[in-house]
């Protein structure tokens, strides 16, 4: 199973070195399910990095006969101001998202689609929710299951907490337990049926 996104994917600023990646390995290793896990996670990577260079690296990792599962999440870059914007822009985020799920069908390879974390900055945030709900109508267009975290985590004290100690951006360990308890549950229904 390839994981591709950016550095929440990495499990930048966890301590244990897991990020929500390593904990869902970890917990489908404890339900009796042992899987390749090949996390992709590049820090400040957007949905344009994502889709330059996802299939050349999936191919790589994915050899006939196996079930070969891809896990997408990325789109908090996507949201990062910079002077006239953003990059890229929300349009183009979502193009990117339809090319990639495109690209899984022809291979058949299942897709999963993790949504961008909210961070300490409200107007990213802002950005953010709208781009949660680009991505989830495009997940809806290709029949491809979404596990929205933006409104999971919104709210949650100890994400906000720990993202607010952090960097701003990134939790530490118990932030990242709280992103895969959100994860898990969507995850697991998914990669079992």
């Amino acid at each position: 199973m390839c994981f591709v996104r950016d550095s929440f994917v990495a499990g930048v600023g966890d301590p244990a070195h897991l990020g929500w990646v390593g904990r869902l390995a970890v917990r489908a290793e404890t339900r009796g399910l042992v899987l390749t896990d090949y996390n992709l996670g590049i820090r400040l990577n957007t949905s344009t990095d994502m889709r330059a260079r996802w299939q050349q690296e999936v191919e790589l990792r994915f050899p006939d006969g196996l079930d070969n599962r891809l896990v997408l999440s990325f789109g908090v870059d996507d949201t990062t101001a910079r002077p006239g914007g953003t990059r890229p822009e929300p349009e183009m985020s979502r193009a990117n998202l339809d090319a990639i799920l495109t690209g899984t069908e022809q291979p058949g390879w299942p897709a999963l689609v993790v949504g961008p974390a909210p961070v300490a900055d409200q107007d990213q945030n802002e950005r953010i929710r709208g781009l949660n709900d680009r991505f989830a109508a495009a997940c809806t267009q290709h029949a491809v299951a979404y596990v929205d975290t933006f409104t999971e985590l919104i709210e949650e004290p100890v994400w906000a907490a720990e993202v607010n100690a952090g960097d701003g951006s990134h939790p530490s360990t118990a932030g990242y337990e709280r992103l895969t308890e959100v994860i898990f549950a969507p995850w697991w229904s998914w990669l079992t049926h």
